[in-house]
């Protein structure tokens, strides 16, 4: 009996020590506000590495690149800093990846911030950039919209949009842009599902999971980008500053999905306890 009270004492010092270890916010400071974000335990790789170049600097006076309104907003470039007008971004890193670390718990909500990579084609183990990072502003979807066809339906959609977007099956393109102008979007939906195996030539087998209750709440109540789930590495979420997201979103863009005018980030991490995180953002360390 008493060895059994020991061992639960014990455990409760554990416990009670891990939430109070030191852990950081993350704090983006933009000319339209500050977003502060945690960083999930269970993306280790992506956490440490972010903190790193956090603390060394990389990001500061570097620019969100490419916003894309309804989607996400995307950063992480070094070669973005000073960058002139037309230059193109979007390719730069620190020299190195981080493998995948794709967790089930963690979706594209909005304000998820994940890991930018290269496409399957040259990257089938869904490696991470270095640096690249973005946050979701996206969409919010009607209960209807979110059952298991248009689950497949929204995935495919982006895999598609991604395809034409690297250039990839121009008939395609045009056949698809074609039934836009007709409106016909019930032949545009049987066209997407369709392609299926043209997405899979391009990207692989593809699986689509059942959505879950806690997806389902948030993409219907703060949207989000439902068909980047699975695919890129959700390492961590903005939990003060969605507001920011919006207005950076909103800002006119180029061609290229740049801000006309730059936008500048300088990060920092601000101290606070495991115990702080877990109380005011409801992030539970007890279950990681």
């Amino acid at each position: 009996m008493k060895f059994r009270y020991l061992l639960l004492f014990t455990l409760t010092l554990l416990l009670m020590s891990a939430c109070g270890e030191k852990d950081y916010l993350v704090v983006i400071h933009t000319e339209y506000g500050d977003m502060k974000a945690i960083l999930y335990e269970e993306t280790p790789q992506h956490k440490e590495n972010f903190v790193k170049l956090v603390k060394e600097g990389f990001y500061d006076s570097l620019i969100f690149h490419r916003v894309i309104q309804g989607f996400m907003i995307q950063g992480g470039d070094p070669d973005s800093k000073n960058a002139g007008r037309g230059q193109r971004l979007g390719s730069g890193g620190p020299g190195y990846t981080i493998p995948a670390e794709i967790r089930t718990g963690f979706f594209h909500e909005k304000g998820a911030l994940s890991a930018a990579r290269l496409s399957d084609q040259i990257n089938p183990g869904k490696e991470s950039s270095g640096s690249q990072f973005y946050i979701v502003q996206g969409q919010t979807y009607a209960p209807d919209q979110l059952n298991a066809d248009n689950v497949k339906y929204g995935k495919m959609v982006g895999l598609l949009n991604r395809m034409f977007y690297e250039g990839k099956n121009p008939e395609l393109l045009q056949e698809f842009i074609a039934l836009q102008q007709a409106g016909d979007m019930e032949a545009l939906k049987r066209k997407t599902f369709e392609s299926l195996s043209i997405i899979e030539q391009e990207y692989g087998k593809q699986t689509f999971p059942e959505i879950s209750s806690r997806q389902i709440e948030a993409y219907t109540k703060n949207g989000g980008a439902l068909h980047l789930d699975g695919e890129y590495s959700v390492f961590g979420k903005v939990v003060e500053g969605l507001d920011v997201i919006d207005k950076i979103a909103a800002v006119p863009t180029d061609q290229s999905e740049r801000p006309t005018t730059d936008i500048i980030m300088i990060i920092t991490l601000e101290e606070i306890t495991k115990k702080e995180i877990a109380r005011k953002y409801g992030y539970s360390y007890s279950e990681n």
